[in-house]
C-alpha cells in the first residue's frame, strides 16, 4: 500500500472515530438538555395559551401542588396561579397520578363560590415536576339524569295505581253480575279510575312535549283576557262544586305572543290548584298587571299554603306537598310542572309566595306585544269591537277590582 492509500484510510477512520463521537456528545447534550428541563419548573411553550382557550377548569401544578398557570374557569374553584391546590381530595388525585406514573381520575365534590359542585378530575403527568389536572363540572348533568330517574320510576308507579285499581274493578264486576247495584257502584268507580288514568297520560304527553327541543308550532298574538277567560271556564264546574268562587280582577287588553292552548292549560292548572286547596266557601284571585314590557298573571288562594322547605320543589314532577289531599282531589303531581316548563317555552318566568295557613300565590310574568290591528287598549287610537255580554258566564267567576300588596 503506498502512502497515498495510507492517507486515504487513515482520513477515513478519523472521520469514522470523529463522527461517533460527534454523535455521542450530541446525544449528552440532548440528553442534559431534557434532565434540565423536566427538572425545572418552567411551562413547556404554549401551556398558558393552550390554558386559556380551553372552556373546562385546568390547572399545571409543580411537585409541591402550586399551581404555575390555570385556565379562565378555573378561577371560579378559586385555583389562580401562585395558589395552592384546594381540596384535599383533588390533591390525592394528583398524588396517585404521580406515584402510577399514569393518568388518575376521580368523581368528587369542589367548592365554586358559597356552593358545591359535583366534578370529575383527571390528573396527568407532564414531566415529572409537573402535572396536568383537568376538572369537568357534572352537576347539571346528574341533575338531569336523576330526573330522568325519577320521572321513569314515579311515571311507572304513577301508571300502576290506576292500571291497577280497573283491574280489581273489573274483577269485582264480572263477580257481582247478579247484582245491579254493586255493578252500578263498580262501574261508577272503574270510570272514575279510567278518568284518571287518561288524565294522568294526557299531562305526561303534554309535559313530554313542553320538554322536547321542538319550538312551540301555534304562535300567535294571544290575549290574555281570553287565556284567563278559558282557564277559569275549565274550572267553573269544581269551583261551584266546592262552594268556591273565582274572582277577576285588573288590567284588561294586554296580548302577548305563544300557544294559546298551551298558556290556558298552564293558568287552568294554577286555578285548578287554587280550588284544590281551598277550603269551602272561600274565593280564589286571578289578577292582570301589565305594562309597557311584562305582564303579570297572579292565581292567589286562601288555602293550606306551602312549607317553606316545600317550596322550591313543588313544581318537579310528581312532587306533592300533601300527598293525602293531592290523592283525594285527584291530583296528578304533574300540574306545577307542565305550568314551569309552559312559561319558560314562552321566555316567562313563574314565581311563588306562600304562607302555610295563610294562602298562596302563583304570579306568571310574560312579556307583552302589541295588540293586533283590530283591537286596543283603552287609550289608543285603534278601537275594539265591542262584544256582546257573555250570558252564559260562570256563576263562580266575577270580576272586581285589582288588589295590591301582598296576599295576605
Amino acid at each position: 500500500m503506498d502512502s497515498t492509500q495510507l492517507a486515504i484510510v487513515a482520513l477515513a477512520v478519523g472521520a469514522v472515530i470523529g463522527g461517533g463521537l460527534a454523535a455521542l456528545v450530541l446525544l449528552a447534550l440532548r440528553t442534559r438538555d431534557r434532565a434540565r428541563v423536566e427538572a425545572s419548573l418552567e411551562l413547556p411553550d404554549g401551556t398558558r395559551a393552550v390554558l386559556q382557550g380551553m372552556d373546562e377548569a385546568a390547572v399545571v401544578v409543580d411537585a409541591s401542588l402550586q399551581v404555575l398557570a390555570a385556565s379562565a374557569p378555573a378561577e371560579l374553584f378559586d385555583m389562580h396561579e401562585g395558589s395552592s391546590l384546594p381540596g384535599e381530595e383533588l390533591r390525592a388525585v394528583v398524588r396517585a397520578a404521580r406515584r402510577a406514573a399514569r393518568p388518575e381520575s376521580a368523581t368528587l365534590r369542589l367548592r365554586r363560590g358559597v356552593e358545591q359542585r359535583l366534578v370529575t378530575a383527571r390528573a396527568s403527568v407532564i414531566t415529572p415536576r409537573l402535572t396536568l389536572i383537568v376538572i369537568r363540572d357534572i352537576t347539571e348533568h346528574e341533575r338531569v339524569e336523576q330526573m330522568r330517574r325519577d320521572f321513569v320510576s314515579n311515571t311507572s308507579h304513577e301508571l300502576k295505581t290506576p292500571v291497577g285499581a280497573i283491574t280489581l274493578l273489573a274483577e269485582a264486576i264480572d263477580s257481582a253480575a247478579d247484582d245491579p247495584d254493586q255493578v252500578r257502584r263498580f262501574a261508577a268507580r272503574l270510570s272514575a279510575e279510567a278518568s284518571r288514568l287518561g288524565q294522568l297520560t294526557s299531562r305526561i304527553m303534554n309535559l313530554s312535549r313542553l320538554q322536547s327541543a321542538d319550538d312551540l308550532t301555534e304562535l300567535r298574538d294571544v290575549s290574555v283576557d281570553e287565556v284567563v277567560a278559558a282557564a277559569i271556564e275549565s274550572q267553573s264546574i269544581a269551583a261551584d262544586a266546592a262552594g268556591i268562587a273565582i274572582v277577576r280582577g285588573g288590567a284588561r287588553g294586554a296580548y302577548v305572543r305563544g300557544d294559546v292552548q298551551v298558556l290556558t292549560e298552564a293558568i287552568g292548572n294554577l286555578v285548578a290548584n287554587a280550588v284544590a286547596y281551598s277550603p269551602p266557601g272561600a274565593q280564589v284571585g286571578v289578577g292582570v298587571k301589565a305594562d309597557d314590557r311584562v305582564v303579570e298573571i297572579a292565581v292567589t288562594d286562601r288555602g293550606i299554603g306551602i312549607p317553606e322547605g316545600d317550596q322550591e320543589r313543588v313544581f318537579e314532577r310528581f312532587y306533592r306537598a300533601d300527598q293525602a289531599r293531592s290523592r283525594r282531589t285527584g291530583g296528578t303531581g304533574l300540574g306545577l310542572s307542565i305550568v314551569k316548563h309552559a312559561v319558560q317555552r314562552h321566555g316567562g318566568e313563574v314565581e311563588l309566595w306562600s304562607r302555610p295557613g295563610r294562602g298562596s300565590t302563583f304570579t306568571v310574568r310574560l312579556s307583552v306585544v302589541e295588540p293586533p290591528e283590530n283591537t286596543l287598549v283603552k287609550g289608543s287610537r285603534r278601537t275594539k269591537p265591542k262584544k256582546q255580554k257573555n250570558k252564559s258566564k260562570p256563576k263562580a267567576a266575577r270580576d272586581v277590582a285589582p288588589t295590591k300588596g301582598d296576599p295576605s
